[in-house]
This record gives C-alpha cells, structure tokens and sequence, in this order.
C-alpha cells in the first residue's frame, strides 16, 4: 500500500473492475484526475482476479456481474488480504450476495457528485472495517 496524506486519493492505486467499457472509463477519469493510479481496468473475473493479487493495491472497485459471473471471488481475496472495496452496482445492496451484506456500495450510474469524497472515506475506514461508502443518489 502507498501512503498519502489523509483525504487524499493521490499517489494511491485503485483496482478497477467493470465490464461496460463506458462505466470504467468513467470510473478511471474520475480517478485520475484525484492522482490515483488505476490498476485494469479488469473487464472479465479472470483478468480481475489476476490483478487482485497486486501486492501494491489500496483499495478496488469492483462491479458486481461481469458478463454474467459474479465478482464475489475477487471481494474474498480483496477481503483476505485486508485490502478495502467497494461493488459499484445498479442492483443495490439487496443484489448483493450476504456474505458481502457489510460491503461499501455505491450505485450505477456511478455519481459524479461526491465520487472522490467517498474513495477516500472507503480507504480511510481500515482494512476489514464493516463501514458503509455509499453515495447518495
């Protein structure tokens, strides 16, 4: 992990995974333009759960159906290794499996409103925290 000042996001690297080209270009400007260096975009589990293992990562950004399989392999070794996450999703937390019932959401489409405010407060919550980073609509 790098380190930054706090409430910052520069100098941070943020693993981006969503299949909707669209939605991660999105994703990637908004964090670019906050200094954070994005790691993928991952459009497929198998290029996500390749990248998940970065030892360098600060936090993802995961959505939650990529192309029909779900993204919940990714969150266990994102939640194995004590690394924070957040799904990106239009299905809500009641889309989410329970397992990840405690998991930060933030909705699709993805907020331009407070995107960054709430990357910070989801890297600032602590490896392992049950904190919710949800955005509002």
């Amino acid at each position: 992990m790098t380190t930054a000042p706090a409430g910052s996001l520069a100098g941070r690297r943020i693993l981006v995974v969503d299949d909707e080209p669209l939605v991660a270009m999105l994703i990637e400007d908004l964090l670019r333009d906050e200094g954070v260096e994005v790691v993928g975009p991952a459009s497929s589990l198998a290029q996500a759960l390749e990248l998940a293992g970065d030892p360098g990562l600060d936090g993802a950004l995961l959505d939650v159906n990529l192309a029909g399989e779900f993204v919940y392999p990714v969150a266990e070794i994102l939640r194995a290794r004590d690394v924070p996450f957040a799904f990106v999703t239009g299905y809500g937390r009641a889309g989410l499996d329970p397992d990840f019932a405690d998991a930060p959401v933030m909705p699709k489409p993805v907020p331009l409103v407070g995107f960054a405010r709430e990357i910070v407060r989801l890297l600032a919550r602590g490896p392992g925290a049950a904190a919710r980073c949800e955005v509002p609509t």
